[in-house]
């Protein structure tokens, strides 16, 4: 239902309300009483004045009489007035009777406007607890809908957000374009996409660069040989002592040069471990939404991790689980097994998928730099991922494992539990 849809019913249940209300203020204050069935009462109450005792109610009206001194002669039923002032309290009709020219009592004839007051009152409470209740009902609705269609995709977007800040381009936002966020959300995920390829341009020129880095080298190394070897040679055939002294100076500089050109070409490679990881204790509870919003493709079934406190990093998690569920999609694109249990000092989430896994000899280099198995030919990446997420299980005192499981390849990640690291106690 749209908001305008809620908005209509909301100002309708409203209207419906004050109509009630309307209706109860508005009833008359009647007597009520029937004039031909009060006559037809008074005079037989009138013929049986000396006899009341066996006195016939044939009229089907309630009612009581009085002799002069108010005490009560004749009474219809217990529950109804039984005394003028009650009578007037009750707003009763009161009649006198007479018997040879003289006041012999009062007839008062019960008319039940309290209890048609009360039975309105009770219709009006009825009708007004439906309506609120309605209202409440609509009221649900509505916070439902706007949880739904507000609320959740906004949360998402924070957690989408929360991704593109650390790195991940890879896993799309996946939203429903109709909602309030749909078109916000589309240009979102167009900029995670326009991202990814620049990222992925800037990634290629870096490695164009290393590889520039690694040749320069190289070929500076090769004339730099050259030039240390004639000079040890010219060393060794100086006959002057500062000659010899000239060709030495001539051997540190090219020995420094070599150092220099060696020491840029490892610097190339450093840039991957600046990231920062902050761990803190968190509860295993949140590994479920974690493992929830990597596995963006519900390829798996997930269960509840045991409960205990965890040492780790809730972003840098992520996008380690980012790039297991990522590469599974990728290289398997079958369903996903996650498992948990408890070894020692840790709690190890395991995840295999059933794509056969990878040769054996490949499982020692998939953790290194730009190393791929011979299944990603063809697939787009860097062979990053598994290094990157070894790094962030290290720096989470944690581990990363790779083995070839029953059915496919299968990953555990050892998560420190809280106490046991000397930074979860400061």
């Amino acid at each position: 239902m749209k908001k305008q849809g809620f908005f209509a019913l909301f100002i309708s249940l409203f209207a419906a309300e004050l109509a009630v209300l309307f209706w109860f203020v508005r009833q008359p204050v009647s007597s009520g009483q029937n004039v031909i069935l009060a006559n037809e009462v008074f005079h037989t109450v009138q013929e049986d004045w000396e006899q009341l005792r066996q006195h016939p109610n044939t009229a089907g009206q309630e009612y009581t009489v009085l002799d002069e001194k108010g005490n009560v002669r004749f009474q219809t039923s217990p529950g109804i007035s039984q005394s003028i002032h009650q009578a007037i309290l009750h707003g009763d009709t009161i009649l006198p009777v007479q018997k040879n020219g003289r006041l012999a009592g009062t007839l008062i004839l019960w008319n039940g406007a309290e209890e048609r007051l009360q039975a309105q009152k009770q219709m009006a409470a009825i009708l007004l607890a439906v309506l609120f209740l309605l209202q409440l009902g609509a009221g649900v609705g509505y916070f439902c809908w706007i949880d739904q269609r507000i609320i959740k995709p906004f949360e998402r977007l924070r957690g989408f957000a929360g991704r593109i800040a650390g790195g991940n381009l890879d896993i799309p936002l996946e939203m429903d374009r109709g909602n309030v966020f749909g078109a916000f959300t589309e240009s979102f995920d167009i900029m995670r996409s326009e991202l990814k390829q620049a990222r992925q341009a800037e990634r290629e020129a870096n490695q164009s660069k290393k590889e520039l880095v690694a040749k320069l080298s190289h070929d500076i190394k090769t004339p730099v040989a050259s030039i240390k070897a004639a000079s040890e040679v010219g060393e060794a055939l100086a006959g002057e002592k500062r000659q010899r002294e000239t060709y030495q100076q001539i051997i540190k500089k090219a020995d420094q040069i070599n150092t220099l050109v060696s020491n840029l070409f490892a610097a190339s490679l450093e840039e991957l471990s600046q990231l920062s990881v902050k761990a803190e204790d968190i509860c295993s509870e949140a590994l479920s939404e974690l493992l929830e919003q990597a596995d963006y493709r519900h390829y798996a079934k997930l269960r509840e991790p045991p409960s205990c406190m965890i040492y780790v990093d809730r972003l840098r998690l992520l996008q380690v689980f980012d790039n297991l569920f990522a590469n599974s999609y990728k290289y398997a694109d079958t369903p996903i097994q996650v498992d948990f249990y408890q070894k020692e000092c840790y709690l190890a989430v395991v995840v295999e998928d059933f794509g056969g896994g990878v040769g054996q000899e490949e499982l020692p280099l998939l953790k290194q730099k730009y190393i791929r198995g011979k299944n990603a030919e063809g697939l787009e990446g860097a062979g990053l991922g598994l290094f990157i997420s070894d790094y962030f299980m290290k720096e989470m005192k944690g581990e990363l494992s790779l083995q070839n499981g029953e059915h496919g390849l299968r990953v555990t990640v050892s998560l420190l539990l809280s106490g046991m690291s000397d930074e979860s106690t400061i």
